[in-house]
């Protein structure tokens, strides 16, 4: 119930806001309609309530538009006003739980507004879709990728070593433990050397990350799931090779991808002005911060396990001093 009304007191506000803005344009929007104690609803208000409402769930208010209004207002919105009147009267707003629903519901009304600012997505100009399309141009027109795990050795003898190793036993775990014994890339070798979907040039998805082309060369002439059959030279040393699965090729032009395009511009778009606004309003609204005292903050953990709390300056339980 408290939710309940926290949520009804926030959108009287907003609502009554609103209405004054948009009844200073349209006098007619402006004249009030009803007063619930000294609240007072305009035409507008009612107008926007209504709005929100899609139009099957209106037409179960009656079967005239005069029925329907004067429904909609008899079972909506001066229930409403009276819950959010209850509310002010139990200063149900200057409770704790409370204001933490308040400032969620404004913090997640304030994005809304923010990005209602930029518009839809389909109208993203053609310009900035083809700019994004050529920026990003090898995740719309791509050429097949091989995904590769691969153990680099010191010499030829230890990777044929190492290759004789891996066919006796072909599970993930003993690729594993030959990786972690073995392998020369640090990069790699705890997570089973695995350099990502590697096109045959070398260049991986994996960024940073690019191998010699005649691993790949040697990946491609054998199935997925299966070694390649020799050790294949990789700079000074030598490579053992497992192709674990492929991407095939991908060829989108700009209009194939243009609304997906549209949405991800949309949606950076959206998270730069949402970003911008924060660092704006944490500059001029953060007045004080003190983080050394977060120290004396309760932290539920989950399953119910308790948790020592550790004072400033004290000693956690069974610590020494």
């Amino acid at each position: 119930m408290r939710r309940v009304l926290t949520l009804v007191v926030l959108f009287v506000a907003v609502c009554h806001d609103d209405a004054r803005a948009d009844g200073a344009a349209d006098p007619r929007r402006a004249e009030v309609c009803l007063h619930v104690g000294e609240r007072a609803i305009t035409v507008g208000e009612v107008e926007d309530r209504m709005a929100k409402v899609a139009p099957f769930q209106l037409r179960t208010f009656g079967a005239s538009e005069a029925e329907i209004r004067r429904a909609f207002i008899d079972q909506v919105i001066i229930p409403d006003a009276l819950w959010a009147l209850g509310a002010s009267a139990r200063h149900i707003d200057h409770q704790v739980p409370t204001r933490f629903d308040l400032d969620r519901v404004r913090a997640e009304a304030t994005i809304r507004a923010t990005a209602s600012k930029l518009g839809h997505a389909d109208a993203v100009s053609m310009d900035d879709v083809t700019a994004y399309y050529e920026k990003n141009k090898p995740r719309y027109d791509a050429p097949e990728r091989y995904q590769l795990w691969r153990i680099t050795c010191a010499t030829k003898d230890e990777a044929q070593t190492v290759l004789a190793d891996a066919k006796r036993d072909g599970t993930v775990a003993h690729w594993n433990k030959l990786t972690r014994e073995h392998s020369l890339d640090k990069a790699t070798y705890l997570r089973s050397g695995n350099v990502g979907f590697v096109a045959l040039d070398g260049t991986s998805n994996e960024a940073g990350l690019k191998v010699e082309p005649a691993i790949v060369k040697a990946a491609a002439v054998v199935r997925d799931g299966d070694l390649v059959p020799d050790p294949v030279a990789e700079g000074t040393g030598w490579a053992v090779v497992w192709r674990r699965g492929t991407v095939g090729a991908s060829h989108r032009g700009v209009d194939e991808v243009k609304d997906q395009i549209q949405s991800a511009i949309l949606h950076q778009r959206e998270e730069d002005d949402k970003k911008k606004l924060l660092a704006d309003l944490r500059g001029k609204e953060l007045k004080e911060y003190n983080p050394e005292l977060l120290g004396g903050i309760d932290v539920a953990p989950p399953d119910g396990i308790v948790v020592p709390r550790k004072r400033p300056g004290q000693i956690a339980p069974g610590a020494s001093r």
